[in-house]
């Protein structure tokens, strides 16, 4: 140090690692360890099992934001598709769709799910405009594919099977619950 530093008393400078005296304590200290020292075993055990605890814990958590969300979807889709249904049956009952669109013994509902994508005729238009009621069938989140399970209105509300006459209702074909306990089917 040169001469014209000058450095408050009990601040002199040490080596890493060596001991020195506090000036008015008379106590040992030992400075920080070398930077190049690293981690002990225990500590990194430590800090490694913090970490698989706190995954533990989000891993579920994540599990029923994923399953919460499909739900979400599966009821949006649900409801598009209904509300396509009900689209076509205010249409029906209306007059709006040509009487040569409704099959006779169908209450107005739709065929099948495919009439809503491809649209139907106006009654009385010439221009050969036709009404569409979904832009395409959504997909069902649950099994991943278009095909829904189909209720008929002649069909009684606990069926599996489809009478074929027309379109009343949609449920998924998934066989599962949901969080809150609930057959997916009885959506």
């Amino acid at each position: 140090m040169s001469t014209t530093q000058r450095q408050a008393p009990g601040t002199e400078l040490h080596a890493p690692g060596t001991q020195h005296r506090a000036p008015s304590t008379g106590h040992v200290a030992l400075t920080t360890r070398p930077a190049d020292a690293g981690y002990t075993f225990i500590e990194l055990l430590i800090v490694s099992t913090i970490i698989l605890i706190l995954a533990s814990a989000i891993m579920p958590l994540a599990k029923v934001t994923a399953e919460r969300t499909r739900e979400a979807e599966l009821h949006r889709a649900l409801r598009e598709i209904r509300g396509a249904i009900d689209k076509y049956k205010d249409a029906a009952d209306t007059g709006v769709i040509g009487a040569l669109e409704i099959k006779v013994g169908s209450e107005g509902y739709p065929p099948d799910l495919e009439t809503l994508v491809e649209g139907v005729a106006i009654a009385n238009d010439a221009t050969g405009r036709k009404l569409k009621f979904l832009r395409r069938i959504p997909v069902d989140p649950m099994t991943r594919s278009t095909d829904w399970g189909l209720r008929s209105y002649q069909d009684k509300p606990d069926t599996t099977r489809w009478g074929g006459q027309n379109v009343f209702d949609v449920y998924t074909t998934f066989n599962g619950k949901g969080l809150d306990g609930t057959n997916f089917r009885d959506w």
